[in-house]
């Protein structure tokens, strides 16, 4: 019976290959279980939270309010950083930013409005004078949730500091 022979180099590529994926696995194996270790899958992180903004027409309203009441009950100060916005919960911390000029303020929302329904948010004259229109009277606004409102933050804390102790 005759017999064909291999040359025994045939047959080292496999064994070359063969150990070098039982490295590479024992190695992408380690760095695996150093990333996710089992307390990450006891506690997991929460997903990242997301990020409010609205694009849209600001406008400013000033001396004709001054002192009126706004929807928080203060009265109305047109040389506060504040604004009125339709929907977002009163005491709302927000970034407006001129898109002309890229110029930003933070305002605290303390009423309601815009009564003109193609406006996203009214501004009070500190502010506008702040972001460069309060004399053209409208800008291309972005506005970005940047806090939670007083009333959100009162919501998750515990009703009562000693029994959470």
């Amino acid at each position: 019976m005759n017999a064909i022979r291999r040359p025994d180099n045939a047959t080292r590529p496999r064994r070359y290959v063969t150990f070098a994926g039982v490295v590479l696995a024992t190695i992408l194996g380690v760095a695996g279980a150093q990333a996710a270790s089992p307390a990450d899958h006891i506690n997991p992180k929460p997903a990242s939270h997301h990020h409010w903004y609205q694009f849209g027409v600001a406008s400013w309203y000033g001396r004709f309010f001054q002192g009126r009441t706004t929807a928080s009950g203060v009265p109305y100060n047109e040389n506060a950083l504040t604004c009125a916005h339709r929907t977002l919960p009163l005491g709302s911390v927000l970034k407006v930013t001129n898109l002309r000029n890229n110029r930003s303020v933070i305002v605290t929302v303390n009423d309601r409005g815009p009564v003109p329904r193609d406006r996203v948010i009214d501004l009070s004259r500190a502010a506008a004078e702040d972001l460069g229109f309060s004399e053209r009277g409208l800008a291309p606004v972005k506005v970005e949730l940047i806090g939670p409102s007083a009333e959100v933050a009162q919501l998750n804390a515990p009703a009562d500091i000693s029994s959470a102790r």
